[in-house]
This record gives C-alpha cells, sequence and structure tokens, in this order.
C-alpha cells in the first residue's frame, strides 16, 4: 500500500490542476483540472466501484457498496470522503517535480533546483515531529501539490485497501473529488442530495493526528475608486487619481491585525490584491475571523474607511463592495458531535494522539455543512501549502490512510 500510495501521489501532482480567481464565465475556471479528473474515473472504475461518474461541472464521485449484510448496512450511516484536486493560483504547479528526502536527518532542507529555497528547521517546527521520516518536496521552481493531492492519493489508497481486504468491514461509502477549492467555489454546484451521504470528511489538513471542527468566517471585500484622468501637464484642479486614493485606502488597512500579525483564534484584514490606472484602481480584500460578531466589526471597519476616504476626496467615486464566501462549520457540526468524536478515536486507533484543532481557511466543508451535509476536516500530513517550500512526510500518509480505515470500522461498530 505504502508504493502504491506513493506512485499515485507522485502521478497526481505531476498534473497541472492550478485553478483561477479571476475567472466567472466557466466551471471549472480551468480546464486543465479535468486531466487528472478524468484518470480519476478510470482509476475508479479499475478500482471496482459503482456509480463512477463525472458530471458536467466535473465532480468525480463514486461508490463503495458496503460490505455488511443488508439488515447492517442500512443500520450504517453512508459515509463521503472528499478531496479537491486544483492547487493554488498563488504559485506554479506547472512541471512539478517531487523529490524524497529520505530518512530526513534534522538539519536544513536546501531544494535542489534552487538554492534559495531553504526548508530551514529553525522556522518549521513541525519538522522536528518527522526526523527520520520519508520527506516529499518540490524541486524549488514549483509548489508540490500536497494541497490536496495528498488527500486524494490518501482517499484512493484507502479505497484501494478495503477493496482488497473483504475482511474490514464497512458501510457503503461515497467518494468525491472536486475542483477550484483554492478559489473558493468547490462546492458551487456540488449536489449534496445527488451525493446521497449521511455524513462526509474532507481529506485536507495538515499536522499529524489533526482533526479540524472549526474554519474562519470569510468574506470579500472590494473597494472600486473611479477617478479622473486628464493630461498630467494640464491637470491641476481636474486630475482625480484613484491610484494614490487606493494607496490611501490600503495604508489604513494596514494599521488592522493581518495575516503577518495574527495566530490561532485571531481574525484579520487582508489586502491581496490592488489593480489599475489613475481613472480606475480596485482593491481586494479578504476578511477572515471565526466569530460573527468579528466579521461584523471587521465590515464596519471596512464602511467608515470608505467613509473616511470619500469625504476626504469627493471627486472621486468609492464603492465597497463586502460578499461572503463561506462560515465557521463549527456552528453546524456541534448539532452532531460524533462526526468529530469518531474520527479523533480513528486516529487513537492508529496510534497516534488525536488534536481537535481550528483551521485559518477553509475547506469545502465549510459550504457542505451549511448545506446539509456535516464534513469536518481530516490531516493529510502536508505543511507550507501554497509555497515552493510546501512538505509532506510519507510516513504520515500512511497514517491518513490508516485513520480512513479506522473510521468506517468505528461507524460501523457505533452503528450496531
Amino acid at each position: 500500500m505504502n508504493q502504491q500510495m506513493i506512485d499515485r501521489f507522485f502521478r497526481y501532482v505531476k498534473i497541472d490542476t492550478q485553478s483561477r480567481d479571476d475567472v466567472e464565465d466557466r466551471y471549472p475556471s480551468t480546464d486543465k483540472q479535468k486531466e487528472l479528473l478524468t484518470i480519476l474515473v478510470e482509476e475508479l472504475k479499475e478500482l471496482g466501484l459503482a456509480d463512477v461518474q463525472m458530471d458536467k461541472y466535473s465532480y468525480v464521485t463514486a461508490t463503495l457498496p458496503s460490505n455488511l449484510s443488508d439488515p447492517e448496512t442500512k443500520k450504517v450511516p453512508v459515509i463521503g470522503f472528499i478531496a479537491h484536486v486544483d492547487t493554488s493560483p498563488d504559485v506554479s504547479g506547472t512541471n512539478v517535480k517531487p523529490v524524497i528526502h529520505r530518512k530526513y536527518d534534522g538539519g536544513d532542507i536546501v531544494l535542489p533546483a534552487d538554492a534559495t529555497q531553504v526548508l530551514r528547521f529553525s522556522e518549521n517546527p513541525a519538522l522536528a515531529d518527522h526526523v527520520g521520516d520519508n520527506i516529499v518536496t518540490s524541486d524549488g521552481t514549483t509548489l508540490l501539490g500536497a494541497d490536496d493531492k495528498a488527500g486524494v492519493a490518501e482517499i484512493m489508497a484507502a479505497i484501494q485497501y478495503l477493496t482488497t481486504h473483504p475482511e474490514v468491514k464497512h458501510g457503503t461509502i461515497r467518494i468525491g473529488f472536486t475542483p477550484d477549492e483554492e478559489v473558493g467555489n468547490g462546492t458551487k454546484f456540488f449536489d449534496v442530495k445527488k451525493f446521497a451521504a449521511d455524513f462526509a470528511y474532507t481529506f485536507d489538513g495538515e499536522s499529524l493526528g489533526e482533526i479540524e471542527n472549526e474554519t474562519f468566517n470569510a468574506a470579500g471585500a472590494t473597494f472600486t475608486v473611479k477617478g479622473t484622468n486628464v493630461h498630467p501637464g494640464y491637470a491641476k484642479n481636474k486630475l482625480v487619481n484613484s491610484v494614490k486614493i487606493a494607496s490611501e485606502i490600503v495604508s489604513l488597512i494596514a494599521e488592522e491585525p493581518s495575516p503577518e500579525t495574527t495566530e490561532k483564534r485571531e481574525g484579520y484584514l487582508h489586502p491581496h490584491g490592488i489593480e489599475g490606472g489613475v481613472e480606475k484602481t480596485i482593491v481586494r480584500i479578504l476578511i477572515r475571523d471565526f466569530e460573527e460578531s468579528g466579521m461584523k466589526a471587521k465590515a464596519e471597519k471596512l464602511t467608515s474607511i470608505r467613509e473616511k476616504i470619500a469625504a476626504k476626496y469627493p471627486k472621486a467615486e468609492i464603492v465597497l463592495e463586502i460578499k461572503e464566501s463561506y462560515k465557521n462549520m463549527r456552528v453546524k457540526i456541534q448539532e452532531y458531535p460524533q462526526v468529530v468524536e469518531y474520527a479523533l478515536e480513528a486516529v487513537k486507533r492508529a496510534g497516534i494522539e488525536p488534536k481537535l484543532q481550528i483551521i485559518r481557511g477553509g475547506t469545502d466543508g465549510s459550504k457542505l455543512c451549511f448545506m446539509g451535509l456535516l464534513t469536518p476536516n481530516i490531516f493529510t500530513g502536508g505543511h507550507n501549502f501554497h509555497s515552493k517550500l510546501e512538505w509532506i512526510s510519507i510516513q504520515t500518509m500512511e497514517k491518513a490512510v490508516e485513520t480512513l480505515v479506522n473510521l468506517v470500522q468505528i461507524w460501523v461498530e457505533k452503528s450496531r
């Protein structure tokens, strides 16, 4: 199982599946995601799964039928396992060359194709837990793609194990692979009713043993600043420079908590994009907080900034739009705590101390919970996502597979 899982993972990361966040007229946002999704359809069929299909939105789903008796099958909830195939728009996913650093000795890891990319032991405390492991990175010129192709490979490896070990009892299992998660649209057209699972789990987490039952609340804000562009030689009392006004907006946001100054349960405002010219400039901001009250306060702060700048520059048009992305899934998951408790028990049975964690981000499960499918998140073993310094331990990937196998058995035991 070990080598088959690694082979799958390496095949998957070599396929460029980068999504785009500036596309609204098609889904998925990039056609190249379909290459991996099409391969997964064929691999699921080869494993003998039923109902294997890719729908018009490119969602891939399949069923591993229960190996229990009919009366027992009816007692056990249908469990779904979900992972996304796309990689972040922030860093290239073209021509990924995965590298195994065998029996990691605890020092710094210099990535072979770019000596400036150094995975420093002092800056990556999680490495201390993986001395002796086989660590996988890219060659330093791209991201690795463990987010979330590790999750895809782990689900596929676990399903392969279950199909070849009928002595391991399980109920009906549904598999789902999604596009465009990295741009916030992983569940945009996902049909929860058709997926027909009672509960689900995303394999999209990080450190060994972590089960995540909370995400940020998330929204995106856009300032659109419209000025007046005239010849700079004759601009006095006429030109209204939207670039300068937008820069002032950013300077005011910079006074607020930001990703680089926060941790744990602290929220932030994050200006992550600015584009335009004298006549029109757009500023995009991420709003994140674990509490609704914090989201409201941050939205009010942005509104006050808009009002302040509008009063200072009456000749400019300044529009602020705020759009919700997803909510903290804790609100829904706490309605049926067993879905998390069973996952923690599955980790424990794998010989690991389970850790209940929050996600300073989101997963497909964030929206699925509010669509009626409770979906906490399970670790994959990856670290430094969206970065050329992304890395993952093969031994942790194995434990993720073991956790899935344990989990389906626990659902059987608890349902009898």
